[in-house]
């Protein structure tokens, strides 16, 4: 009997020292597990962040405000790099997509919504002026207008799309000329000349952006103005 009860404490004995053990190393390996998620999570990297300046629409150097069109548009380079527009970030012509053509390229776009209505280019050196002027004769009030030049916009326009032209709010469209480069954003049903015009100029390649203000209904005199 005495040798039972021995035994009996001896593996009695025996069990809470391996359960100590057992609890002893649990506890290590937690503590283990422990420093070493906050060591990776010293060294591990950050979120990425940019440290860059930050980007705004159509590449512009601000916002613009929340009742604001941003865009941005470039003329072609001589005959080889084509004209871009960028409209509220989206890219509406540009070589890219297709789109343009040497001479006059335009988009229209509703001044209200900012929804692209149409895009067209017009040859004006072997291409036939008539198809402007009905194209310039059909675009509706309240639609904003913007123009890049492609090669030569010139040969082929006469007084009465120069005067079409005019009539959007262009100040130097009468003076354009042979392979002259030229940017313009104007409107149908605009009161006064349009700030966003930049040449012609005789030069590799111009451009001009900003925001503009979307009108109510037609077009008030302050519908085209610059971002201070």
């Amino acid at each position: 009997m005495m040798r039972a009860g021995g035994l009996l404490k001896l593996a009695v004995l025996v069990s809470i020292l391996f359960l100590a053990v057992f609890l002893a190393f649990e506890l290590l390996e937690s503590k283990a597990n422990f420093n070493l998620g906050k060591v990776l999570a010293r060294y591990a990297p950050a979120e990425t962040v940019s440290t860059g300046p930050p980007r705004h629409k159509c590449g512009l150097s601000k916002s613009c405000p929340e009742d604001h069109f941003a865009f941005k548009i470039t003329s072609g380079a001589a005959s080889v790099v084509g004209p871009k527009m960028c409209f509220q970030d989206t890219v509406l012509m540009s070589g890219v997509k297709n789109n343009i053509g040497r001479g006059i390229n335009i988009a229209l776009i509703n001044g209200k919504t900012g929804e692209l209505i149409r895009t067209e280019s017009f040859d004006m050196w072997s291409g036939d002026v008539n198809q402007l002027i009905k194209f310039l004769k059909e675009i509706e009030d309240g639609s904003i207008v913007m123009m890049a030049t492609f090669d030569d916009p010139a040969t082929k326009l006469n007084d009465e799309a120069r005067n079409l032209i005019a009539e959007l709010g262009s100040s130097s469209i009468g003076i354009l000329g042979f392979r002259d480069n030229w940017v313009f954003v104007g409107g149908k049903g605009i009161k006064t000349k349009s700030p966003f015009e930049q040449g012609p100029l005789h030069c590799l390649s111009i451009q001009t952006s900003c925001c503009l203000r979307p009108p109510e209904g037609l077009f008030a005199q302050d519908f085209l103005h610059t971002l201070q």
